[in-house]
């Protein structure tokens, strides 16, 4: 990724430095996308979490797709498939349950049943493929993308089963929808350019310090693209817009599995490194035990949200304690 920008000509501090300014307007972005997304919800009777579950769930994706292709098409298959696999498992871990620890976030039977239900069948799917023979085929990449298409039609044929009412009449809605719209991709401009900018920075950062591609992936790279799932989500929950927030994690894991890497697979296959198979076992319990939590209460009490920080803090420590340097 360094060939894009020169962050690895950077001194330390200065890229410390991007690094800040670019989470600032990853914030930013998120704020304003947040709102205009439930404003956009409102006004065309579509329900907020239909909203989370894709458009925002898909931007906030936008720099997973962008790092995992490019990594792809340059032959860093470690870097393209840990980026996935780091991303889900922070955005469950680190993002949901630190959420969680602001205020306990409701879920619902549809939310567990249709999309978790797709999220855990997908995981399971993803370690089949890939931790088997460790390849990421251009069969296996067409299969996860098809199964996308079939979710999102699902999805938008039953976009107003829990119609969201509107008191604005037609002429209200046309006045306001285009400025809704224009913030929206304002927003989302704003979190795309951010987040990628962090990646290049933070990577430079730790491959200044020695360490391997797979690492790299998994923690600062996940932890990068998930920047925009992270902005979005606490600024829902703070807003109070909770199905945003609920289903843009959801959404954005299931966009990750199916489309991200079902994109990549399709445009180049790729070899993996073996520590994939720990990485994808470690995703496959942090997905189910999401799912537990979302039935205990139909909520991600406080507490489960701090078992979830915790459990993606150690698996970071262990990655950090496995993986050798590449140099």
């Amino acid at each position: 990724m360094g060939e894009l920008f020169a962050f690895d000509e950077f001194p330390r501090l200065g890229n410390i430095a991007v690094v800040l300014v670019s989470i600032l307007a990853v914030g930013f972005g998120a704020s304003s996308m947040v709102e205009a997304a439930g404003r956009i919800a409102k006004r065309l009777g579509v329900s907020e979490l239909i909203i989370g579950l894709t458009v925002v769930a898909f931007g906030t994706s936008a720099p997973e797709f962008a790092v995992t292709l490019y990594s792809a098409f340059q032959g860093h298959g470690d870097i393209s498939v840990g980026n996935i696999v780091g991303s889900n498992i922070f955005n469950l871990g680190f993002i949901l349950g630190g959420c969680a620890l602001v205020s306990a976030i409701p879920t619902s039977r549809q939310l567990l049943q249709r999309d978790g239900l797709v999220l855990g069948a997908s995981t399971v799917l993803i370690l089949l493929l890939v931790g088997i023979d460790l390849k990421l085929t251009r069969g296996d990449g067409l299969l996860l993308f098809t199964l996308l298409i079939i979710y999102l039609v699902y999805l938008f044929k039953n976009r107003h089963d829990e119609e969201a009412n509107s008191d604005e009449n037609d002429e209200e809605i046309a006045k306001t929808m285009v400025h809704d719209v224009i913030f929206l991709i304002l927003g989302l401009l704003g979190i795309v350019v951010g987040a990628f900018v962090m990646v290049e920075s933070a990577t430079a950062l730790a491959r200044s310090m020695g360490v391997s591609d797979w690492v790299i992936a998994v923690t600062i790279v996940a932890a990068g693209t998930s920047a925009p799932e992270f902005a979005t989500s606490l600024a829902g929950v703070l807003k109070g817009r909770f199905e945003i927030s609920a289903g843009n994690l959801i959404g954005s894991d299931i966009f990750n599995l199916l489309g991200v890497l079902g994109a990549a697979g399709i445009m180049q296959e790729m070899a993996i490194n073996e520590a994939a198979r720990i990485s994808l076992f470690a995703l496959c319990g942090m997905v189910f035990l999401v799912l537990y939590f979302m039935k205990t209460g139909w909520k991600i009490s406080r507490l489960e949200g701090g078992i979830l920080v915790l459990i993606a803090l150690l698996r970071w420590v262990f990655d950090f304690i496995q993986q050798t340097p590449s140099q």
